[in-house]
């Protein structure tokens, strides 16, 4: 810790050097990758380019494949109900995210930065649920997409003339979600099936989302809606100018 919290005071001292040994212009284009998203099995790619000086248009896109549901422990903490078989959740991911970057120094894509962005989510799930006393499972199949808008402060600078580093320090976005996960049975749903399965759907409970579903012969549906929202900060990306 120690090390890094170094490194960090040092980084003005280094991007000063920069600012006195780098051209007045450099390559207008930026690919980058994310490596810290790489701690959630997510990969995370950007292509940036200068519009001037000191603003520029950026397009992210970030996938996670298929695996266990993030942030298990906010779930634990929110999730009420016990015939969600929680641990066999599987899903994955994706999101674009355009950004607007002003750069507060020089410019030339380096230096502090401020960057309103917005973010286009899209999560698919297989969510398995116990029904008729957990004699039974239905595996509920669908998409939830967020549309949410924020704010990021970060800083960009040169490693060399082609080689630069990306610390997107802190930011946070906020939204809106809605999403459906459908159950279809092989076989038609009993009545008794039905009222126990609809027991059990309504005993999901997520804080702050709302949730609706109904059941009938043929298997059930899980609507979701709410705010969306999310903290982006303490990302390490490495690029490259072009």
């Amino acid at each position: 810790m120690k090390k890094i919290i170094l490194l960090l005071l040092a980084l003005p001292l280094f991007t000063l050097a920069q600012e006195k040994t780098a051209p007045a212009s450099l390559p207008k284009n930026i690919v980058r990758w994310n490596l810290s998203s790489l701690a959630l099995s997510n990969f995370h790619f950007t292509y940036e380019r200068a519009l001037s000086r000191k603003v520029s248009v950026s397009l992210s896109y970030r996938f996670m494949i298929k695996g266990g549901i993030p942030f298990k422990s906010y779930f634990d903490d929110y999730l009420q109900s016990g015939d969600i078989r929680f641990n066999e959740i599987s899903t994955s991911n994706n999101a674009f995210t355009p950004e607007i970057r002003f750069y507060l120094g020089k410019g030339n894509l380096k230096g502090f930065y401020l960057a309103p962005y917005l973010r286009f989510s899209s999560f698919n799930a297989t969510t398995p649920i116990n029904y008729s006393g957990g004699l039974k499972t239905g595996d509920f199949i669908g998409k939830v997409t967020a549309t949410s808008g924020g704010i990021m402060l970060g800083w960009q600078f040169n490693l060399s003339k082609k080689w630069l580093f990306d610390f997107q320090i802190i930011g946070a976005h906020y939204g809106s979600c809605s999403g459906n996960l459908d159950m279809v049975s092989n076989i038609p749903l009993t009545s008794s099936d039905q009222t126990s399965l609809q027991s059990s759907l309504n005993g999901i409970k997520i804080e702050p989302f709302n949730i609706s579903t109904s059941v009938n012969g043929g298997g059930a549906n899980i609507k979701v809606s709410g705010p969306w929202g999310g903290i982006r900060g303490a990302n390490i990306g490495i690029g490259f100018r072009f």
